[in-house]
């Protein structure tokens, strides 16, 4: 194992592979976890892997005995005492993967998540949307006010105003991993919490479930690179079944933007773009009239790879 020298000390680092794996089923995101949800599935790059993906492959099988598909480098988390317990500097290569979900190996207490569960304040399809505003907002708001040095209480509140959709602004659903390290710096998620600190019942439900180390930073990044993404790759694709109503793909693109879409836009762009093509069969597992089933068009991922496909994240009127 290498050393590095940082600050004069000899400080062994060690890298580590940790995945976000993400599904969509009936309606929600998911996230695989081991550890009762406390974890990612994650394990130490080892003389015999292959490559960083294959590592990364095989920690994934082994505690979860779900196979990849679709999986992209994410971040590269270097972080001093980001695992905390561990001697020296371990370095974390994150992934995102994409997939349809499967039953997991329960060894390793390997489970399926909802991501919301996580970050409760990011979905505004009900009522995690009135969080932000409703129950974070005043907290942070007082951590900005308790800046002695002016510009700092100023930077403070913009930062919230900004990140949280707040006095005016608009709500960007990107900026995931923001709103997140504005409540750890403010000292309201757990991970970044002093012991002695205490927060009523409701608020401490409105700041979701805490993560072992930086995990749920990790799962922040990972939610925001894909909601970036399904704007502008067809990324989405990897979650759907085979054939599928437009309903469950805009029920899909909803679910990972937190928000509801336009039904009337939404259509008009995915036809405008020619991503999918009829199946020739209907289902009638919607509960109304039958539906037309769809599937993607296979040479469109190929060109899109290249040029860039935006799926249509459009505002609910």
């Amino acid at each position: 194992m290498p050393d590095n020298r940082i600050d004069g000390d000899s400080v062994a680092v060690a890298a580590e592979l940790t995945a976000v794996i993400v599904a969509v089923t009936d309606g929600q995101p998911r996230v695989l976890t081991i550890d009762r949800g406390q974890a990612l599935p994650s394990g130490p790059f080892e003389p015999g892997h292959r490559s960083l993906q294959a590592g990364l492959r095989s920690w994934v099988e082994t505690q979860t005995h779900h196979p990849l598909g679709y999986v992209e480098q994410l971040y590269t988390f270097a972080d001093q005492d980001r695992k905390k317990g561990t001697l020296g500097r371990v370095v974390s290569v994150s992934y995102l993967g994409l997939t349809r979900e499967a039953p997991v190996v329960q060894g390793w207490d390997a489970a399926w998540q909802p991501w919301y569960r996580f970050f409760p304040w990011e979905d505004f399809r009900g009522a995690g949307g009135a969080l932000g505003e409703s129950l974070l907002a005043p907290p942070l708001y007082d951590w900005a006010e308790s800046a002695d040095d002016t510009i700092v209480r100023r930077d403070r509140q913009r930062r919230i105003t900004i990140n949280f959709g707040l006095r005016g602004q608009r709500w960007n659903e990107e900026l995931v991993l923001q709103r997140y390290e504005l409540l750890w710096e403010a000292g309201l998620v757990s991970e970044g919490r002093q012991e002695a600190a205490t927060l009523s019942e409701t608020l401490a439900a409105a700041l979701g479930e805490p993560m072992r180390h930086d995990h749920r930073r990790i799962l922040a990044t990972g939610i925001a690179r894909l909601r970036a993404k399904i704007k502008y790759r067809p990324v989405v694709f990897e979650l759907m079944p085979p054939a599928f109503t437009l309903l469950q793909l805009q029920r899909t693109v909803e679910a990972l933007a937190g928000r509801l879409l336009h039904k009337q836009n939404f259509r008009r762009l995915i036809d405008q773009q020619d991503l999918v093509e009829e199946t020739g069969d209907v289902t009638t597992e919607t509960g109304g009239r039958p539906a037309k089933l769809f599937r993607f068009r296979r040479e469109v991922l190929a060109e899109r790879q290249v040029a860039g496909t935006k799926l249509p994240l459009v505002r609910a009127v």
